[in-house]
């Protein structure tokens, strides 16, 4: 009989250290067991420059330091996993000391899988009274674990929300009601050119710093940006109109409400760091090229432009490209050429070799890095772009963002329902733990776009598909 009282143990598989170093120290009170065979395939991937590579060596050097830290203790009788840097973790490390043989003929015993499935099984059989629990982000290794019988879970610590639909998007529609409830005491002002209003009320301590408010009911759509909250009172900023031609960005003009809010973060240089999330069609790379170079050429607020993304192919992939690093990323920037393609139709006047100056113009403020060769740079008055963050792991996105020095914007863009990273999900994507993270701190804002004008075609296929 399992007895609920008496601290689990985890059987972790080798993807779960691969994806999080950490993981070992994650489990509370709880008690970890490696198999050999982890050990083993940690082994075999520890070569190398690779994200996977580095976990694994980071992972050696954790199990390293434990096991010193024990001395000559029997390690059968495990190890404890509290550290006196960290107290987090209370439960004892256990690694597999004798052979387990597979007590079922349905596994092929040369398997790594298959042995770690045997360990498991051989622990429930010795320790009938504790719960033995493996822990894989393999989603066939934890179906072959239930068919046999054994407590299988995903590796949930690294999620940093478990439904996405509750991810924050920046945007709130303030209730017909809001001017009567808020009103009382109202101060209106102007400064630079905008006007402000102070409201007071019980929504109020509910709002982030730098999200989106608005009021669509009436004869004039209300628009405002929360720029200021203490307690129950907050500074309302009204937008700058992107919707209108004369505020049109590099010939770009906002086709709906979300796009016109994107457009008064991206053009804000108050905020240093900017996230847009939404389907393909939304105009995310669109908008932000179209700010970029408005802020780069125009305004010389920055530098230059640079756009990097990763390099997770969607087919097959085709093998190594020859050339310059900027060569070798250039398949990967398709996106960014078709939008150069619309930027650089806006001129009707300027004719064929107007155009064609604008666009060598264009490109030579643009710079194209791959994410290989990003660990150890600053970039200082830089315009960065990252696109399909969605791909990348939160570890990767800081590794990312803490190159900006002074003066330079970020801007992640991306889909969550697009990843092609192995056991990356919505809810654990770098992308999602940005948005998080970052939601209400004065110098960074985010928006979800939620409707597409690539065009009706597309917008049809990504409805019904």
């Amino acid at each position: 009989m399992v007895d609920h009282s008496i601290p689990k143990l985890f059987v972790l598989d080798t993807n779960v250290l691969l994806h999080d170093p950490t993981s070992l120290f994650q489990f509370q009170e709880h008690d970890v067991f490696l198999p050999m065979m982890t050990i083993e395939e940690l082994d075999h991937n520890k070569k190398g420059m690779t994200e996977v590579a580095r976990n694994a060596r980071q992972v050696s050097r954790f199990l390293d330091e434990i096991i010193t830290r024990a001395g000559k203790t029997d390690i059968s009788l495990g190890i404890s996993l509290a550290r006196a840097q960290n107290p987090g973790p209370s439960g004892t490390l256990f690694l597999q000391t004798l052979k387990k043989t597979p007590p079922t003929a349905l596994l092929a015993e040369e398997k790594p899988d298959n042995q770690i499935l045997a360990v498991a099984l051989e622990l429930q059989r010795s320790q009938p009274q504790r719960p033995v629990i493996l822990v894989s982000k393999d989603i066939n290794m934890r179906i072959k674990a239930r068919a046999l019988g054994v407590d299988a879970e995903d590796y949930f610590n690294d999620k940093v929300l478990e439904d996405t639909d509750l991810l924050y998007t920046g945007v709130r529609e303030l209730p017909e009601d809001f001017w009567e409830t808020h009103g009382k005491g109202m101060q209106s002002w102007q400064e630079q050119g905008r006007t402000l209003y102070k409201v007071e009320g019980p929504l109020v301590p509910g709002f982030f710093l730098n999200e989106f408010v608005y009021q669509e009911q009436g004869e004039k759509p209300f628009y405002a940006r929360v720029k200021e909250r203490i307690g129950s009172s907050a500074v309302l900023e009204i937008l700058r109109d992107y919707t209108s031609q004369r505020n049109n960005t590099w010939g770009i003009v906002a086709a709906n409400r979300e796009q016109n809010f994107a457009l008064n973060l991206l053009m804000n240089p108050d905020l240093d760091f900017i996230t847009l999330l939404g389907q393909a069609g939304t105009g995310k790379t669109l908008l932000t090229l179209a700010a970029g170079l408005m802020q780069t050429i125009e305004h010389k607020l920055y530098s230059e432009i640079i756009m990097t993304r990763v390099t997770v192919p969607v087919g097959e992939d085709i093998g190594f490209l020859p050339g310059t690093e900027e060569e070798k990323m250039t398949p990967w920037m398709g996106a960014l050429e078709d939008n150069l393609d619309v930027l650089n139709k806006g001129d009707e006047e300027a004719g064929d070799w107007g155009r064609a100056a604008t666009r060598d113009l264009i490109r030579s403020r643009i710079k194209i890095k791959s994410l290989n060769f990003m660990r150890g740079r600053t970039f200082l008055n830089k315009y960065l772009i990252i696109d399909e963050a969605q791909n990348l792991t939160p570890k990767q996105m800081k590794t990312l963002i803490t190159r900006a020095g002074p003066g330079t914007k970020v801007i992640c863009l991306g889909n969550i329902a697009q990843i092609d990273t192995p056991y990356l999900t919505e809810g654990s994507s770098g992308l999602t733990y940005v948005v998080d993270r970052f939601k209400g701190w004065v110098h960074s804002g985010h928006v979800t776009l939620q409707r597409g004008e690539r065009s009706r075609l597309a917008d049809y296929a990504a409805e019904v598909l």
